[in-house]
């Protein structure tokens, strides 16, 4: 029987976890790409517009992410479209965080009084200009801690990838579990490791919060 150090625990939980990184990374940039587009679709368009965005946000803050990312993999190969499970995984979570980013951006950029834009507006500066000059730099401030506080809901939802067969943290840590017959130190270190990828990203929130406030006040 092969005798497994914590070292090779570690080790192999180390590679599984720099594709955590990568698949947050992924998701997160691209929910964020997406979400400012729903986010400018919402506050230009018409109220159709604006209800088919309000009608995609409530989609997929209203069903599991789990079954989302059922249905990006096995729904898609239906159309006959053969995914893997990074593929899958990267689909679902992008439109999964694009969501949630479209609802926190849209409460910041409601909390900027509307005499900003009546102010903007008075200037004969177009929407755009308006977004760009005016309301976002001041709706970002408001959106640093709850932006960057959903990037730790995202790393801990990559965990759920490992049911469509992605190898991130927690689906290694299921083989190596198995393998090594040591569950408690292998989930043991599988916490440890989550808590080192979340809890300098909360940090960096409180700082850039706090610098960003300080900016304001100056």
């Amino acid at each position: 029987m092969v005798e497994f150090t914590l070292w090779d625990i570690l080790r192999n939980l180390l590679i599984a976890a720099q594709w955590t990184v990568y698949l947050s990374l992924v998701a997160f940039v691209g929910g964020g790409i997406v979400g400012l587009l729903l986010l400018v679709l919402r506050l230009a368009r018409g109220p159709v517009v604006r209800r088919c965005v309000a009608g995609y946000v409530q989609l997929f803050q209203g069903t599991p992410l789990l079954m989302q990312l059922f249905l990006s993999y096995f729904g898609l190969a239906l159309f006959g479209i053969d995914t893997s499970p990074w593929v899958s995984a990267a689909l679902a979570l992008t439109l999964y965080s694009s969501a949630y980013l479209t609802d926190i951006w849209r409460g910041c950029v409601e909390a900027v009084p509307k005499g900003q834009w009546e102010a903007s507006g008075s200037l004969a500066l177009s929407f755009g200009e308006q977004l760009r000059h005016v309301i976002l730099p001041q709706a970002s401030r408001l959106a640093v801690a709850p932006t960057v506080g959903f990037l730790v809901q995202v790393v801990k939802g990559t965990a759920l990838a490992s049911v469509i067969g992605f190898v991130e943290l927690t689906k290694a840590g299921s083989m190596i579990s198995n393998a090594t017959f040591r569950p408690f130190v292998v989930y043991a270190c599988l916490a440890l490791m989550y808590f080192a990828l979340c809890f300098p990203i909360s940090l960096c929130a409180r700082a850039l919060e706090r610098k960003l406030n300080h900016a304001h006040r100056r």
